[in-house]
């Protein structure tokens, strides 16, 4: 989940243990000054009644790690985001201090907040069926007789291999976020636990000092078999079951992910540790030189409301890119719902849906780090302003008849205008993670390359590509002339192509500003000549009732194209 995602949040969902009565104080305040809806539910209970799955929720704990766990146990199964607060004492999860409370909902209400992704595991068997944060525990059951035998033998498998046999106290299969826990304790290693998705298998109180431990991939299947009685733990008894001899319990990785929000407010995980669990490989205060920004992989915090924060071209840039990877979460998650839906009304449902999503969380993310620029948006948003040279131009879903049928060829596209001239492009394709971005005049980039045009100047050598063609003159006037003509729906992943050497021209019969945007300039940006059916250069406008067509190559097959042109589509369509 990306973290600008959560500037759209209009709904919090508070779990409260006691003794949290200010920080509860605290956060009613805040919301309400806000418009949000907040709703509350003591640790343990359940938040069906109060929980909608059609709003964007952000979950929060108010507590210790108890709290916090119990706030992964409520939240992660629905996909909510969540915020631990510390009221507790020794708290190594919930990480945002009550006196840093309202600093770090600002920060995360305005889309500056990281979310971490956290492995959970999962175990199967005889009289269980749990999931956990931290980790999964096998270990001996206490005899009764104090001089009967007080060690367990447990075999294990990974997916078919034999792994062999733990003799001692028995197992713990960890995630990284609870190798700071049980397995911890018994020797095993600290695992670095943001977005890091592993399983470590750590014997207890073992009885051969060969033995170590093991990190396994979320997808392998451990099976773990007792020689005799033995007690199953899930992260410390909140699922708890004991097992017979032969009894066979089946562990992997969740298939659903916990997703924890960090804030500049946070310990770091080494600063927590350093803290709570004597790491002394450093002291507990970092300096200021070696402290680098807390965001994850896939976020950069853009501060724009300092004068110094840098060029805006570049800030926007980074900006677009992490609007257009927020509202890829939403439209992934809905794509999937219209394969699966035969009734046409339903995926016309979901279709309108995934565009109000998508275009809610790009334009709100822009509003809220550019709230001085104007928005033009295909979801008929309009927001003006002309005392600013910029506008944001925003297609949300660019390819909207292939995602209501399934098809993965869609994409996210947005613009920069600065004075009527698009100067920055974001393409992002969803499915598969392309990110296409430029710069008007320093250049275009797929996933971070550079990217440029063919130089085939060559019909019968050339790969084209169609866009809206209502009478398909151009294919069939192109078609037996060149190596083929494709037609993708998408008209921001055509000029995509063009720009990227995938294809060698691209043909659109008319043009609406939003759809060509961001592929306009990544398209110039990588060589590509851009023009109208007569050649002219190609005159961007965002007056839609002034549409035109668009003719992009890769510059050397122009003249052929234009002749070809001439000759057969324009003359088809007079």
């Amino acid at each position: 989940m990306q973290g600008r995602r959560l500037a759209t949040t209009d709904e919090i969902i508070a779990i409260v243990s006691p003794d949290s009565e200010e920080p509860l104080e605290t956060l009613t305040d805040w919301a309400d000054e806000r418009g949000i809806d907040l709703s509350t539910v003591d640790v343990g209970d359940d938040i069906g009644d109060v929980y909608d799955p059609n709003r964007a929720t952000l979950g929060i704990t108010l507590g210790g790690d108890g709290t916090f766990l119990e706030g992964i146990k409520t939240f992660a199964p629905r996909n909510i985001p969540l915020l631990g607060v510390n009221t507790g004492t020794l708290s190594f999860l919930a990480r945002v201090e009550p006196e840093d409370f309202e600093d770090a909902l600002e920060e995360t209400l305005r889309g500056r907040a990281a979310v971490d992704s956290r492995q959970q595991v999962h175990v199967s068997g005889p009289g269980i069926d749990a999931t956990g944060i931290n980790d999964i525990m096998v270990k001996q059951v206490p005899p009764e007789n104090p001089i009967d035998r007080k060690v367990t033998r447990l075999d294990v498998y990974a997916d078919d291999e034999y792994v062999g046999e733990f003799e001692g106290t028995g197992l713990a299969v960890s995630t990284p976020t609870g190798s700071t826990g049980i397995s911890l304790s018994a020797n095993g290693p600290v695992h670095y636990p943001v977005n890091n998705h592993t399983l470590q298998i750590v014997p207890l109180h073992t009885h051969k000092l060969g033995v170590r431990p093991i990190v396994v991939s979320p997808e392998t299947e451990l099976r773990i078999v007792p020689q005799g009685q033995a007690s199953l733990l899930v992260d410390g008894g909140r699922a708890h079951t004991i097992l017979s001899e032969g009894d066979e319990i089946t562990v992997t990785g969740a298939d659903t992910l916990a997703h924890i929000v960090r804030t500049s407010y946070d310990d770091h995980f080494f600063t927590a540790i350093t803290k709570k669990l004597g790491w002394d490989i450093r002291d507990a205060e970092v300096p200021s030189e070696k402290v680098r920004n807390p965001a994850s992989d896939d976020q950069t915090v853009t501060n724009t409301d300092s004068n110094e924060a840098g060029d805006i071209v570049e800030r926007a840039l980074t900006l677009a890119t992490e609007a257009a990877k927020a509202a890829a979460g939403p439209l992934r998650e809905l794509h999937g719902q219209v394969e699966s839906i035969d009734v046409k009304s339903d995926k016309s449902d979901i279709v309108t849906e995934a565009d109000h999503q998508a275009n809610r969380i790009i334009t709100t993310v822009i509003g809220n780090e550019f709230p001085e620029h104007a928005i033009f948006s295909e979801e008929g948003i309009r927001q003006t302003n002309e005392e600013t040279d910029y506008t944001w131009v925003i297609d949300p879903l660019d390819g909207t008849g292939n995602f209501a049928h399934g098809n993965p060829n869609y994409s996210i596209s947005i613009a920069l205008i600065e004075d009527g001239d698009p100067i920055i492009g974001v393409v992002y394709v969803p499915e598969t993670e392309e990110l296409f971005t430029a710069i008007a005049g320093e250049g275009a980039w797929r996933d971070g390359d550079p990217i440029r045009t063919t130089d085939r100047d060559r019909l019968d050598e050339s790969m084209l590509i169609s866009g809206y063609d209502p009478d398909g003159s151009f294919l069939s006037h192109f078609y037996q002339e060149s190596r083929g003509v494709r037609r993708l729906g998408s008209a921001a992943l055509n000029l995509c192509y063009l720009a990227s050497g995938s294809a060698d021209a691209t043909w659109e019969h008319d043009t609406y500003p939003w759809d060509i945007a961001g592929g306009l300039v990544i398209a110039r940006a990588a060589g590509a000549t851009i023009t109208d059916e007569a050649g002219d250069p190609f005159e961007f406008s965002l007056d839609t009732d002034d549409r035109a067509a668009l003719l992009g190559s890769n510059g050397p097959l122009h003249p052929a194209l234009l002749e070809h042109l001439e000759d057969g589509v324009t003359g088809s369509n007079a």
